[in-house]
């Protein structure tokens, strides 16, 4: 005879297995951190544009970081173009269909999505933010925040996931991985920007915080919607 305590455990050992289908975006692990994390992003976006909406010069921390980055060293002007051109149309596009390429050879589908709508949505709320805020840089060129990090920073963020639901680290491992995904992605990116003076230091960050807030957030939508 069957003992009282075996149905339940069997039931209790069904009810914790994964659910069924395609793996989620959003890996389990990184959920609840990503998701804080994109509030706090939200909130230091907020206070970059209340700091620095109606301004069109350098101070502080920008100036410091531009008289040090613009054109030096004067070798570095060909990398900095070739990582530029990643958030270029042409550019954005061919990155897009490699990663969401990537995704749907490796059987995840809602990654590849991921792959396509974080970066460009990232983007689209970047220029939907530039006019209200109206910073300027080099004349009448709204600056912040900027579109190029913020998508780069989707990028390396989406990669990041990617590399997570593949190899499934320890939750510590996966929120390291995500970080440095996503820092990668932005530093780089934002390294260019003020190298070519196309960008102040601080627009750049807030491209990446634009990044963290739209890719978790999105990844729960589709993940929800899945479901």
């Amino acid at each position: 005879m069957t003992h009282p305590t075996a149905g339940n455990r069997r039931r209790t050992a069904a009810r914790r297995r994964p659910e069924s289908g395609p793996p989620p975006a959003l890996p389990p692990a990184l959920r609840r951190p990503l998701l804080l994390l994109a509030v706090a992003a939200a909130a230091v976006a907020g206070l970059l544009a209340v700091r620095y909406a109606g301004e069109s010069a350098a101070a502080g921390i920008d100036r410091w970081l531009r008289d040090r980055l613009i054109g030096q060293p004067p070798w570095a002007h060909r990398p900095a173009v070739l990582v530029d051109f990643v958030g270029e149309p042409i550019g954005a596009a061919l990155s897009l269909a490699v990663l969401s390429g990537c995704c749907l050879l490796l059987r995840r589908p809602r990654l590849a999505m991921l792959a396509v709508m974080g970066p460009l949505l990232s983007g689209a709320a970047t220029t939907a933010l530039k006019a209200p805020i109206g910073r300027t840089i080099n004349g009448d060129y709204l600056a912040f925040p900027s579109g190029h990090t913020a998508f780069a920073t989707a990028l390396g963020l989406v990669l990041a996931l990617l590399v997570v639901s593949r190899w499934r680290p320890r939750p510590w491992a996966a929120l390291t991985l995500a970080l440095a995904g996503a820092g990668s992605g932005g530093v780089t990116m934002a390294w260019a920007q003020v190298y070519l003076n196309a960008h102040y230091p601080t627009d750049a960050l807030g491209g990446c915080c634009a990044a963290l807030v739209v890719v978790p957030t999105t990844a729960a939508l589709i993940d929800r919607m899945a479901r």
